[in-house]
C-alpha cells in the first residue's frame, strides 16, 4: 500500500483503486479521489469503466455460450452470422469463433464501431467490417483486436436474441452477484464513479472532456467498481461455480482459458481465450489491462497460487503506477523475482519493458529491414549504421492530427526490440515470422503491420 501511495505523488495519480485475492479471501483499498474538480474518496465501490479488461467478460459469457452447446468455439463466425463479410471472401468464410476471442483473425482491429444504441454491433458488422483490410492469415500472428471482440459481441447478441448488455447481465453479471457492473454510461453515472484525467508527468493533471467511452461493450465498454472485480477474479480462480452454489462454467472450460492457444510467437505475451499469459517474476500469470482516455487498469491472476491483484487508475499517467504496484504486489505476497529483462507490461496498457537490456552482440538487421503496412500508417525500417530506425508515417486518408514518428531500436532478444531513446523509450517492437521462416509481420504495442518490401 505505501508503494501505491508514493507512486501516486511521484507520478500525480488522482485516485487509484487497489485489492488483491489471496487463498479466497479479497482485501480493497481506495487512495485519492474520483475528481480533482470535485474531490470525493475513490473506494471498493467506486465505478471505474474498464476499457480492455471487458474482453475478458466478453469471452467468459461465449464460454458459456459454449458449455450450453449454443456456440461451437471453432465453428466459422458465419454459422451465427450468416451475412458476416470482410474484405478477403475466403477470410470470411473460414475465420472461426476461436479466432476472435485470441486475436488471431488477422484483420486490422483498431476500427471502432459508431454509437447507435442497440444497432451499434450489428451496423458496425454490416458496415465497417466489410471493408476492413486483412493483414495475415487468421492463425498465423496474433494483433490486438478490438474489431474482432465487436464482432464477438454481435455473435453474442444473435445466438441470445438480447442485446449485448441485457446477454452479459443474464450470462456472468448477475450470476456471480455483480451489483455494480454495468455496460452503460448512463448506468455508470448512477453510481460513485471516477473521471477520467490527462496525465501529470509534467503538470498537474487535467480531467477529460467530453467524458470518454467505448461504444464497443464487447471490446471495452463495461464499468465496474473494484469489490465487483475482485469477486469476477475469485470467480476466475476457483471451480467455477457462482456464490450460491450454481455451476456457471467448468473447471476445466476455466483452465483452457488460461491455457496457450497459439504458437508463440516473438513476444513475451501468448494467447489464451480472453486472457494474455505471461511468466512475470517466475509465476505463470493470466492477466488483461486496460486504457480508455484518462483511465488505466490492470486485472491479474496468478493461479497456481491462488492470488489476484486490480489496480485500477484515472489517470493515462496511471500504467507507471499500475507497473510499479504490480511489481511490489507479486515481490510482497508471492516472492517474485525479476531479471534485467522482465517486462511486466500487459495488452491494452501503454507498452513497456522497463529495465531491458539491449544484446550486446546486435543480430543481422537484414532481415528486418523493409516496409510494412497497415490501414492507418506505413511502417519502414532501416538499417541506420548498424542499429534499426522504425518510422511510422500516417496514411494520408486517415491521417488526422497524427504526426510521423521515428523510433531507434536496439534487440534484446530474439525477434525482440525495445526503442531507444525518444518519447516512444521503453515501447515493445517484435518480429513475426511466417511459415517460411522470414520476417513477414512487424508487431508494435501489440498490433502487427504486414511486410511489403525489403
Amino acid at each position: 500500500m505505501t508503494v501505491a501511495s508514493q507512486a501516486m505523488e511521484k507520478y500525480r495519480v488522482p485516485g487509484v483503486a487497489l485489492g488483491v485475492v489471496q487463498d479466497g479471501r479479497a482485501m480493497t483499498r481506495g487512495f485519492g479521489v474520483t475528481s480533482l474538480e470535485d474531490p470525493r474518496p475513490v473506494t471498493a465501490g467506486t465505478v471505474f469503466p474498464i476499457a480492455s479488461i471487458s474482453k475478458t467478460f466478453a469471452s467468459t459469457a461465449i464460454m458459456r455460450l459454449v458449455e450450453q452447446q449454443k456456440v461451437d468455439l471453432r465453428a466459422p463466425v458465419r454459422k451465427y452470422l450468416p451475412d458476416f463479410r470482410v474484405e478477403d471472401e475466403t477470410i470470411s468464410r473460414e475465420v472461426t469463433v476461436w479466432n476472435l476471442l485470441t486475436h488471431s483473425s488477422g484483420w486490422e482491429g483498431q476500427i471502432a464501431p459508431a454509437d447507435r444504441g442497440d444497432e451499434t454491433l450489428a451496423r458496425f458488422v454490416d458496415g465497417m467490417m466489410r471493408t476492413n483490410m486483412q493483414l495475415a492469415p487468421p492463425g498465423a500472428a496474433w494483433s490486438y483486436n478490438n474489431a474482432g471482440f465487436s464482432v464477438a459481441g454481435r455473435l453474442i447478441e444473435v445466438v441470445t436474441g438480447k442485446t449485448i448488455g441485457a446477454a452479459l447481465g443474464d450470462l456472468v453479471f448477475r450470476p456471480l452477484r455483480l451489483a455494480r457492473t454495468v455496460t452503460s454510461p448512463r448506468e455508470m453515472m448512477t453510481y460513485p464513479f471516477a473521471l477520467g484525467h490527462t496525465g501529470g508527468s509534467t503538470g498537474t493533471p487535467a480531467i477529460v472532456r467530453p467524458f470518454a467511452y467505448s461504444t464497443s461493450v464487447t471490446a471495452g465498454g463495461v464499468s465496474t467498481g473494484l469489490d465487483d472485480l475482485l469477486a469476477y477474479a475469485q470467480f476466475h480462480l476457483g471451480n467455477g461455480t457462482a456464490p450460491g452454489g450454481e455451476p456457471l462454467l467448468s473447471r476445466s472450460t476455466l483452465d483452457q482459458m488460461r491455457t496457450p492457444q497459439l504458437q508463440k510467437q516473438g513476444t513475451d505475451d501468448e494467447m489464451g481465450i480472453g486472457w494474455h499469459l505471461r511468466t512475470v517474476g517466475g509465476l505463470r500469470t493470466a492477466a488483461h489491462g486496460g486504457t480508455l482516455n484518462g483511465h488505466v487498469l490492470l486485472l491479474e491472476l496468478v493461479p497456481e497460487r491462488q492470488f489476484a491483484v486490480a489496480i485500477l487508475t484515472n489517470t493515462s499517467n496511471g500504467w507507471r503506477l499500475v507497473q510499479d504496484v504490480e511489481r511490489a504486489a507479486l515481490q510482497s505476497y508471492l516472492g517474485a523475482g525479476f531479471g534485467p529483462n522482465q517486462a511486466i507490461a500487459h495488452r491494452g496498457l501503454v507498452e513497456t519493458l522497463p529495465r531491458v537490456q539491449p544484446l550486446a552482440a546486435q543480430p543481422s538487421l537484414t532481415p528486418y529491414v523493409g516496409r510494412y503496412v497497415r490501414p492507418m500508417v506505413t511502417v519502414t525500417i532501416s538499417d541506420a549504421g548498424g542499429h534499426l530506425v522504425i518510422r511510422q508515417e500516417p496514411q494520408e486518408r486517415t491521417s488526422g492530427n497524427a504526426a510521423t514518428t521515428s523510433m531507434p531500436v536496439a534487440f534484446y532478444g530474439a525477434d525482440r526490440a525495445v526503442v531507444t531513446q525518444g518519447s516512444d523509450e521503453g515501447q515493445s517492437v517484435e518480429f513475426v515470422r511466417g511459415p517460411g521462416g522470414a520476417v513477414d509481420w512487424v508487431r508494435i504495442v501489440g498490433r502487427i503491420a504486414k511486410r511489403v518490401s525489403g
